[in-house]
């Protein structure tokens, strides 16, 4: 069973990664890329900045730090201690299937993906978080967290399950560290 999984991921992520064209490749590697994002992360925290007192929005910002450290030391644990799986772009099974759109592979590990969980834990945290103000706002946040993790797929360095995976993990850690800022908000004062 498990090895029929791996080999229908395996299918799928081939099918998507060769999808791919050198008209999309500039899109992709830009949008998968972290240092672009610094100015969407900066409007995010001035959207939530905006609906706290100062010293509830350092309690956020506090309880931020924590799931996006939560988050990527535990997409590590599993990366290299729990599962090992390689990447495609690594695996030697697959040399010259890949389309590789980086110049370089990455890690050797790559279940499951970091982008995918970290992407995933902020739409679902910030879509929370915000959501009684801007109603809608959740669902544009998990549409940037998919289109986050197909663009490891596409750039040739994460399987479909690392992505799935690291989303589920995402979502999960989004949702227990957007429990724990209502705990503190409650605790140290209503907004």
């Amino acid at each position: 069973m498990l090895e029929q999984l791996v080999q229908l991921d395996t299918e799928l992520f081939l099918y998507l990664n060769n999808s791919g064209t050198t008209t999309w490749d500039g899109f992709w590697m830009f949008y998968t890329t972290k240092f672009y994002w610094i100015p969407f992360y900066a409007v995010l925290l001035f959207i939530i900045f905006r609906t706290r007192t100062p010293k509830l929005f350092l309690i956020t910002i506090f309880v931020i730090f924590l799931m996006v450290l939560f988050t990527d030391q535990m997409t590590n644990v599993f990366k290299k201690v729990l599962v090992m799986r390689l990447r495609p772009c690594h695996d030697p099974t697959l040399e010259g299937l890949v389309r590789l759109v980086k110049p370089h592979c990455g890690g050797q590990f790559g279940f499951f993906s970091g982008h995918a969980s970290n992407s995933m834990a902020v739409a679902v945290f910030s879509g929370l978080l915000l959501r009684f103000k801007y109603k809608y706002f959740i669902f544009l946040m998990l549409i940037w967290s998919v289109a986050m993790g197909y663009s490891r797929i596409y750039i040739g360095v994460h399987f479909p399950l690392d992505v799935i995976c690291g989303m589920a993990f995402g979502a999960m850690s989004g949702f227990m560290f957007y429990k724990l800022d209502l705990f503190l908000q409650k605790r140290y004062g209503v907004k």
